[in-house]
């Protein structure tokens, strides 16, 4: 069978894709001045704007958001009459954990194994290296039929809200025909798929306080109060005895009718050790496309290494709860609060701060743009047709896009299958994927533009 020409001119373009990826994922770029300086996402940043320039984009902007963070914004000018298309994707990352459990640098780009592994290399930085792909492929092949706008968000990953924020401010910025979300993944490699709903999320951080100072355990233990105690039973209310999560008002017992994830499967994606049970009820597409999942992402207490025996005054947690499509974050916001001020034990001063938010999302599978990118995804993925599952991260601009665009189709697809352990160590990108998902990009926009002018 014959190639496709732009299959041809996305795998020629590949080993530059790869040296692109490398420059981009060098930069320490977490959205956060306490881990890395604020002076690494500003020259991703950067990065990202000249990229663009040398696109030929238009209005090419650094967008100083509410947050403090910078999105990159650019124009490109299609034909008259032309739609316009939005390609998302974010250059911020999730910081790298532990470097010393990765096994290459983690803002490093190394191949091993077939893959190229590094922090952002999935999620999202290549997202941001397939759009210049797909675009790249089409000027090859007799130009760019639509009108472009891409968006690359720089604080995704601490979900706080900037770009909502600034779009909200600047209605007219992003308005599209279609969107483009180049930050989810095909339910496994190789198997073409859209994503159709994502999870909401809030970011809780609780302080507990029992005590004026640390105690002597020994001179005062078993009748003071100990918060760091207080928090453990805190916390453990959150979640039922077989790990249901318990978050007083919120509903637990969603079905998701979609495409289904075997326990198997599941089990080896996430690497769970021989011996340990799953956590909840109900499918596994239940538990984490169709139902809330609390999760404490972070405890301050003394380090185990210089601990000292001592009744601890006070503690603090953060804790993660995603919520699933239909239910209101902001709902599940006040639920959430509310349960942990109703469940702290002995009278335990509580403290509740919101540190992030963004609702959960459901998309129109049968929209027009959805027929365009199947027909797109059985030529990129010969043999195979799109298949469309949940997704349980959050992805918080799409709400905003379908309330300030009401009519604009949006579409999610992206790097981030399981092998690609996103938010964990040794993250890595299936090159086979990125170019791939970059035929069927290109290959969705010539179909979308002649859909329109048909």
């Amino acid at each position: 069978m014959t190639a496709h020409p732009i299959s041809e001119t996305v795998a020629s373009l590949m080993p530059r894709a790869k040296a692109e990826l490398t420059e981009l994922v060098a930069f320490q770029s977490v959205a956060d001045p306490a881990v890395f300086p604020k002076s690494e996402c500003e020259a991703a940043a950067a990065w990202v704007a000249d990229a663009l320039r040398a696109e030929e984009f238009q209005d090419v902007a650094l967008l100083d958001t509410p947050d403090g963070t910078q999105s990159v914004y650019g124009f490109l000018p299609g034909p008259a009459g032309a739609p316009t298309v939005l390609l998302y994707a974010h250059y911020d990352v999730q910081p790298p954990l532990d470097e010393s459990a990765w096994l290459s640098p983690p803002f490093e780009l190394t191949e091993r194994d077939g893959r190229w592994f590094g922090r952002g290399a999935a999620d999202c930085k290549g997202g941001f290296i397939m759009h210049l792909l797909a675009l790249r492929a089409l000027k090859a092949n007799g130009g760019i039929p639509v009108s472009v706008k891409v968006i690359a968000e720089g604080s995704e990953e601490q979900g706080t809200g900037g770009l909502e924020q600034y779009a909200h401010a600047h209605t007219e910025l992003l308005a599209a025909d279609t969107v483009v979300i180049g930050d989810t993944g095909n339910f496994r490699v190789g198997l073409p798929t859209v994503t159709s709903t994502l999870r909401g999320m809030t970011m809780l951080r609780v302080r507990l306080d029992t005590l004026e100072g640390n105690l002597h355990s020994g001179q005062f233990g078993g009748a003071a109060p100990d918060a760091l105690a207080a928090m453990i039973q805190l916390l453990a209310s959150l979640r039922a005895e077989d790990g249901t999560t318990t978050v007083d008002g919120l509903t637990t017992d969603a079905k998701w009718d979609g495409l289904q994830y075997p326990e198997e499967d599941f089990r080896k994606d996430a690497k769970v050790l021989d011996g340990v049970e799953l956590i909840s009820t109900g499918t596994v597409a239940d538990r984490i496309w169709a139902r809330p999942a609390v999760t404490v992402i972070g405890i301050d207490c003394p380090a185990v290494v210089g601990a000292t025996p001592s009744v601890q005054a006070s503690a603090r947690a953060q804790i993660s709860l995603r919520v699933p499509p239909g239910e209101d974050a902001a709902v599940a916001t006040k639920l959430l609060t509310a349960h942990l001020e109703a469940h702290a034990p002995w009278g335990a001063r509580v403290a509740v701060e919101q540190v992030g938010q963004g609702q959960p999302f459901r998309a129109d599978v049968t929209s027009p743009a959805y027929t365009a990118m199947a027909d797109a995804m059985r030529i990129a993925y010969p043999g195979q047709e799109m298949q469309s599952s949940g997704m349980g991260g959050s992805i918080p601009l799409c709400n905003t896009l379908a309330e300030l665009y009401p009519e604009a189709e949006i579409l999610l697809i992206g790097l981030s299958e399981p092998e690609a352990q996103i938010h964990a160590v040794n993250e890595s990108v299936s090159p086979q994927e990125l170019e791939r998902l970059s035929v069927a990009e290109a290959l969705f926009l010539r179909n979308y533009a002649a859909s329109k002018a048909a």
